[in-house]
């Protein structure tokens, strides 16, 4: 099911219309929908190089709006929502992981998850749960989603499509390279 889906997705990503069904994507995906919108993404960048920044940008804020609603979720609606999202991923173990980490580690454990390509809408609806702050919240997905989908366009700009296998087979991978890299380099500016 989920391959006939990425299919169909990837179908989208070459229509003209491509870039409001991405948006589309990265919304939902951030608080209900299976598929990340590297889907569309990636081969969008891929087709119209010349756009790979404003693409990333529109995935970026569709997914930190789309993240929004995954709080409100969490926030307001669990019993009724949040819960049959969780139920529906089979993601209970997850969520009860989440909730443990967000009480540990706070609004940090937001940053770090929310780059790799987990669920991000299990970190939404955790957070919305938890009743992290909503100001803390936005600023921690702004830097998490913004940086999750820059790496990807750091990779297509120099390296084009011989990284595009790479991302699509070993997405979590890269994103955790990546982490590593940037993570090192904030902790070597703060000890220099």
């Amino acid at each position: 099911m989920l391959r006939s889906l990425y299919t169909r997705l990837q179908r989208l990503s070459a229509r003209d219309d491509a870039v409001w069904w991405m948006s589309a994507i990265s919304f939902a995906e951030s608080s209900f929908f299976p598929l990340p919108p590297d889907v569309m993404l990636v081969p969008m960048c891929l087709e119209k190089p010349k756009r790979l920044w404003f693409y990333t940008n529109i995935c970026a804020f569709a997914s930190l709006l789309g993240g929004m609603l995954g709080y409100a979720l969490g926030f307001y609606l669990f019993e009724s929502v949040g819960r049959m999202i969780i139920d529906f991923y089979n993601a209970q173990e997850s969520f009860q992981h989440f909730q443990e980490m967000f009480a540990e580690f706070g609004p940090w454990f937001l940053i770090l998850k929310g780059v790799t390509p987990i669920p991000y809408k299990l970190l939404t609806i955790t957070a919305g749960f938890a009743h992290l702050d909503l100001t803390v919240f936005i600023l921690c997905s702004i830097v998490a989603r913004f940086s999750r989908f820059y790496m990807i366009a750091i990779l297509l700009h120099f390296y084009g499509p011989q990284v595009q296998h790479i991302i699509e087979k070993r997405l979590m991978l890269v994103a955790t390279v990546l982490l590593v890299v940037v993570v090192g380099g904030l902790l070597s500016f703060k000890f220099v």
